[in-house]
């Protein structure tokens, strides 16, 4: 099995937020740590702000925050969000399935068994999980002086 590029990318921004709570992050940031195109990060953002995790702000001070806290963000509902549309195999998509062996092959129950023990593990992680305690990460994400913004404190202000 191997996860899209999509997918990886997703977690990178989720883990870079998480690990700079509190914070509006900016794509260039994430990009420039986490060795990724903006244009990839642009579309996966977008994925992350439409199933809630993140929030974005657009603008100058633009940028994104996770939508909640890393406790509540579980693995598994992430990587659903950019995997589950595409077919495992051949045999999973009943629309374009041409396999001969439909009808008589168990190799796609096997398929299926394997896909649920794989995001059985993944639904007992969260973004916490990975994060916290995690100094090594830290050392590579957190982005250094700078105050911590709030996507909040602007609407604040305007009040």
């Amino acid at each position: 099995m191997r996860l899209t590029t999509r997918t990886n990318l997703a977690m990178r921004v989720l883990m870079f937020c998480a690990v700079n709570p509190h914070r509006t992050v900016r794509k260039h940031e994430i990009a420039e740590a986490c060795n990724a195109s903006e244009n990839h990060l642009a579309q996966v953002i977008n994925t992350l702000a439409r199933e809630n995790f993140i929030t974005t702000l657009r603008g100058r001070a633009g940028g994104m925050q996770l939508a909640r806290p890393p406790e509540e963000i579980g693995v598994g509902k992430v990587l659903r969000a950019f995997e589950a549309a595409l077919p495992f195999a051949e045999c999973f998509d009943t629309e374009t399935n041409t396999c001969p062996l439909r009808d008589a092959c168990l190799f796609r129950d096997a398929l299926s068994d394997a896909l649920e023990a794989f995001y059985g593990t993944l639904d007992r992680k969260t973004l916490a999980d990975l994060v916290d305690n995690n100094t090594a990460l830290e050392a590579m994400l957190s982005l250094p002086g700078l105050q911590p913004m709030s996507i909040c404190a602007t609407a604040r202000a305007a009040e």
